[in-house]
């Protein structure tokens, strides 16, 4: 697979598998360009990405912002001249009962994780339209499909991201623009690291290969689903779960 001539953005790519999307795409041949919060990290990334030779620019974002999404966008068009590939990877957690938690939590959650994939993919879609190719790939979760004790606002938000995959796919098909999901089970992140012992040792009894994921295979995944080679895939939710969830 080749992504020579094609401009990438992803979000949440300072670290975890935006970073590892990031450096797959731009290993491909793709420009990249990064965002989020963290200067410092986003520069790490832009420089292990021009060090092996790739190219990348690096750009602040704070996705619950929608204002500077749209600015984002804009420069990173007007440096880049399009945007081919976008990856909406940016996702928080902010874990508690139901019963406890928060509003502001709950709000939290679905701004950062689901409404600014909307968002961006909002800002997208007219130079997507124009040149009659792109690739949106949504960062889901195998939470989204199955739930999750003490993470409902997470488990709402990525469910939701996967239903804003299948209606975007649907109405853009027809400009040879696709849109799919990946949803990633246990995988070695910042985000997991936080997890207790305990629960670590219960979800790999749930994992029949017996471990987690790496931020690696996930990104192979995104890669493919970003490919020409994916062309006649739209709609779809690629499971990455170690076989946590089948069917």
């Amino acid at each position: 697979m080749t992504f020579s001539g094609r401009v990438a953005l992803v979000t949440g790519a300072s670290q975890g598998i935006g970073r590892a999307c990031a450096a797959r795409l731009a290993k491909s041949g793709a420009t990249v360009v990064v965002a989020a919060r963290n200067q410092q990290k986003l520069d790490e990334v832009v420089q292990e990405i021009t060090a092996a030779g790739g190219t990348a620019a690096a750009f602040v974002l704070d996705v619950a912002d929608e204002e500077q999404i749209k600015t984002v966008i804009k420069a990173a068009i007007a440096r880049f001249g399009k945007i081919d590939i976008l990856v909406n990877n940016a996702g928080i957690t902010h874990d508690q009962l139901v019963m406890r938690m928060k509003r502001a939590d709950w709000d939290s959650v679905i701004n950062t994780n689901l409404t600014s994939a909307y968002l961006c993919t909002q800002q997208v879609i007219s130079p997507m339209l124009k040149q009659r190719w792109g690739r949106i790939v949504n960062i889901a979760s195998v939470f989204g499909q199955t739930g999750q004790a003490g993470q409902a606002n997470y488990a709402a938000s990525k469910a939701g991201l996967i239903g804003l995959t299948m209606a975007v796919a649907r109405e853009l098909a027809s400009r040879s623009i696709t849109c799919n999901a990946v949803a990633p089970g246990f995988i070695e992140t910042a985000m997991t690291e936080v997890l207790s012992g305990e629960f670590k040792e219960n979800a790999l009894k749930m994992i029949p290969l017996g471990r987690t994921g790496t931020p690696e295979e996930v990104a192979h995944a995104v890669e493919f689903l970003a490919s020409e080679q994916a062309g006649y895939i739209t709609g779809h939710v690629l499971n990455i779960n170690g076989g946590m969830l089948m069917g």
